[in-house]
């Protein structure tokens, strides 16, 4: 059973969630999320289901390690975990997800102690052939409170049964296990060369709820990456002296000519 945890969410487009711990409870975190932790709070890290549950970790684009933050003080005590990029933390009780709840692979933040991470597979090969964002997911287990992060603006999404929602793979954030996933093709040649959405999208089936996020760290992280390299090709592929020095300043944000 899952410690029974007290929290706030602080901020508001880069929140941070401060949970309170009697005496003997804890919380376990992905590794490098804790922003700090006061007198009584001892921390202790390791591979979660061991050696074989780190690497299936791992296999997930996570930490090899989970860690784990224990009150072994007389009184309360706070420990903090902040989000790696702007956005949002959704506290997630399992209790309202029939005990289990399925999550992007980075999504994860941190949970009571007593809350399973695993991984799963979705049903079906096209979602891990096609699913850009991996075939392996994670899936929180227990009867408590975990907090999963996403980007930018947070839609919840209530699916009826049979009701689909296709979306674009990487804004999904998490959704209840009662809701089927699958890849499908966006359908037409101009489609999927010209529509920028990529050839597949994932379909969502109901019943159950739908977390969905506007700004996926993946698509954060390609605009920057397509940013910094056209700038770097105005410096350096044959644009010469002051006009050189001139574009790749105003398209790479340098004002220093």
């Amino acid at each position: 059973m899952a410690d029974v945890i007290d929290y706030k969410i602080y901020g508001d487009d880069m929140q941070i969630v401060e949970i309170e711990l009697d005496p003997g409870e804890g919380v376990r975190a992905e590794a490098g999320a804790m922003m700090y932790m006061e007198p009584g709070i001892e921390m202790q890290t390791k591979a979660t289901g061991g050696i074989f549950g780190g690497l299936k970790r791992m296999l997930v684009g996570e930490s090899f390690f989970i860690t784990n933050f224990l009150n072994t003080g007389h009184s309360k005590s706070h420990v903090a975990f902040g989000a790696p990029y702007p956005g949002k933390v959704i506290p997630i009780d399992l209790t309202k997800f029939g005990g289990e709840f399925i999550c992007q692979k980075d999504s994860y933040l941190c949970s009571a102690a007593g809350i399973d991470i695993e991984i799963t597979f979705t049903k079906k090969i096209g979602a891990g052939l096609f699913g850009g964002e991996g075939f392996i997911l994670e899936r929180l287990v227990g009867d408590g409170l975990a907090f999963v992060h996403a980007g930018g603006t947070i839609i919840e999404r209530q699916l009826m049964p049979g009701e689909t929602l296709r979306v674009d793979t990487g804004c999904i954030v998490g959704f209840s296990n009662t809701v089927d996933y699958d890849i499908q093709f966006v359908g037409g040649f101009v489609n999927a060369l010209f529509g920028g959405e990529g050839i597949f999208l994932t379909h969502l089936t109901g019943p159950g709820t739908v977390y969905l996020q506007s700004l996926p760290f993946s698509r954060l992280a390609d605009r920057i990456y397509s940013a910094a390299n056209f700038s770097n090709r105005g410096e350096t592929k044959g644009i010469d002296g002051i006009g050189g020095n001139l574009l790749g300043g105003l398209f790479g944000g340098d004002t220093r000519f």
